[in-house]
């Protein structure tokens, strides 16, 4: 049973109490356009899931059912614990080798691109995960491992990890020798140089200690967070493929066959001779390095507040009508994406008024197409009110720009 979306109400509440605390001790770790970045790329990850293949489900059914040397009873405790214990060591390796080697680093990045972190850094998911991290799960099935328990137990993890992206939750003594703590867990999104690609566990930092990947918080040492190679946009597409496109140059422009080979599965700090020479990466200066913060007038910040809210109203409703059609999902999570893509356009300070004319414009003939296959006044009224909304909105963000009323900080 996947507990996550049970959980997820519970993270919307800790979220917003962790941030009323932080604004009464005057140490606020939340940036509103980092905040709406982090959760639209958690919502997109969880409406791609409507349309995207799972090919690692697919192949975990074939294991379990003709190749697995026995199957497990999942009415015995210890195979639960036997399974979360192992799902975890099975964890640290999928997530160290998240950050060594690039392929794999291409998804898992996008839960590092946050320059603050805070508890909706938590709800910052890839979208891409789907195309190989099931590779590091293969083991658990083949020994036997029930299905049933292994997603249990999946979810529960995954819960685990919510609490620890906090920065207002200080050491917690014995308890860091065996478990992921928040401090030890600020150290693993950090690029500090002391602590970068450090502390991969789970919920057990023993892994880490025992592989030689642990690096305790040092008080001396504040965490910096994000990635070496910022991104400078709250794009949630670009965030979700940049590292891949960046490859597939890559793998163009190098000229040894063996160069191109390593462009995909080498350390993600290396570059083949030839590209270095001529496109030299720029390297990572603490001292220089600015967050991506754009300062943009109240009213974009107020507009893009509220299609974080709408689409956190609005989707799953919408899901439950049309998550039976595939195409009616794709369409739905293209929108949902065209409308993350155009808000985050304001954002980053840019002009986002003909991408917005598109999105509603499509929008509406997609309504209208809706409504001639469902008839679903209610859908019908919820969407032509949006629309209609948004458009009354865009002269006021023009007038925004025009005025002059956005000014970029870097």
């Amino acid at each position: 049973m996947d507990y996550v979306p049970y959980a997820v109400p519970f993270f919307l509440l800790a979220i917003l109490l962790e941030f009323i605390f932080g604004w009464l001790k005057n140490n606020n770790t939340y940036r509103l356009n980092d905040t709406v970045s982090s959760l639209f790329m958690g919502s997109l990850s969880t409406a791609s899931k409507l349309v995207l293949i799972g090919v690692g489900g697919a192949i975990f059914y074939s294991i379990e059912t003709y190749y697995a040397l026995w199957r497990m009873d999942d009415t015995l405790l210890i195979t639960w614990i036997f399974a979360f214990v192992s799902y975890d060591l099975c964890y640290y390796w999928f997530h160290r080798i998240g950050h060594e080697r690039r392929i794999f680093w291409a998804s898992h990045v996008a839960h590092h691109q946050s320059e603050e972190y805070n508890l909706s850094t938590a709800l910052r998911q890839t979208s891409t995960s789907f195309m190989l991290n099931w590779i590091f799960y293969v083991p658990l099935f083949l020994i036997g491992v029930p299905a049933k328990v292994f997603v249990s137990v999946a979810s529960i993890n995954l819960i685990y990890q919510f609490w620890v992206h906090s920065q207002h939750i200080p050491k917690l003594g014995w308890f860091e020798l065996f478990f992921v703590s928040p401090s030890n867990h600020r150290v693993h999104h950090a690029v500090n140089e002391i602590y970068i690609d450090k502390n991969y566990g789970g919920v057990f930092i023993v892994w880490d200690r025992l592989f030689g990947t642990f690096q305790e918080e040092q008080d001396d040492e504040p965490c910096v967070y994000g990635i070496r190679g910022p991104l400078r946009t709250f794009n949630p597409l670009w965030a979700n493929l940049h590292i891949y496109f960046g490859i597939f140059k890559d793998f163009i422009r190098t000229r040894e066959w063996k160069d191109k080979f390593n462009v995909l599965i080498g350390r993600t700090d290396w570059q083949p001779d030839d590209l270095a020479m001529k496109y030299p990466r720029e390297e990572y200066n603490p001292a220089t390095f600015n967050k991506h913060d754009p300062k943009v007038g109240r009213f974009i910040n107020i507009y893009s507040f509220i299609q974080l809210i709408i689409l956190a109203a609005i989707g799953p409703i919408i899901v439950e009508y049309g998550g039976s059609n595939y195409y009616v999902s794709l369409i739905l999570v293209s929108m949902i994406l065209f409308t993350m893509v155009s808000t985050a356009r304001w954002l980053d300070g840019k002009s986002g008024m003909y991408l917005e004319i598109v999105r509603l414009v499509l929008l509406a003939a997609f309504t209208l197409l809706y409504f001639q296959y469902y008839q679903n006044n209610l859908i019908i009224v919820i969407l032509m009110t949006y629309i209609l909304i948004n458009f009354l909105a865009l002269p006021i963000l023009k007038k925004s720009l025009n005025n002059k009323e956005i000014y970029i900080h870097e």
